[in-house]
């Protein structure tokens, strides 16, 4: 498992064990007491793909994990939040633009991120407003050449994703 935070049940407080369900013949955490499982979903991110005149925004990530790496803007959905607001409002903290978002670019599944496993869905936007500027968790934002990126990228995910964007920049999609 890439996290497991229960050792004790939430609803009884017994000890958990690894189980195999003999339905889903996958192994789970269990409570042999009450029956409750723990089921290790991956956490939804959100961010957007912004491409004005073959260059794309990135922003150099300003805490760990992967300080110092860059990364499309994009951040983990918070609990009874719309992906799409959460795309618009994790561009916003980390680069100061406001965006519309246009369309879902793709979505990719990441398990190289220590904090979770992570299902990353990234929007095509346009800057609608808004001076570029680092803030919240970024230490630097500005756009590069898609055929000149950055060497650090951080989360392969964000690898994938810029492959994709330079292929589509190159088809003219974007």
């Amino acid at each position: 498992m890439i996290c497991d935070p229960y050792q004790f049940c939430p609803h009884c407080s017994h000890e958990m064990t690894d189980r195999l369900l003999e339905l889903e013949q996958k192994e789970r955490r269990v409570c042999a007491s009450c029956g409750f499982i723990y089921y290790d979903n991956p956490t939804p991110a959100a961010g957007v793909i912004i491409v004005q005149d073959g260059r794309v925004l990135l922003v150099e990530r300003k805490y760990n994990p992967k300080s110092g790496m860059w990364t499309l803007p994009a951040g983990f959905v918070e609990s009874g939040e719309d992906v799409a607001t959460c795309a618009v409002r994790e561009t916003k903290e980390e680069t100061n633009l406001d965006v519309e978002l246009e369309r879902i670019f793709e979505v990719y599944s990441a398990f190289d991120d220590p904090r979770a496993a992570v299902i990353l869905i990234l929007y095509v936007a346009k800057q609608v407003a808004g001076e570029l500027q680092c803030g919240d968790d970024a230490s630097d934002a500005r756009f590069f050449d898609i055929n000149q990126l950055p060497e650090k990228i951080a989360f392969r995910a964000h690898q994938r994703a810029l492959a994709d964007v330079r292929h589509a920049v190159a088809e003219g999609k974007l």
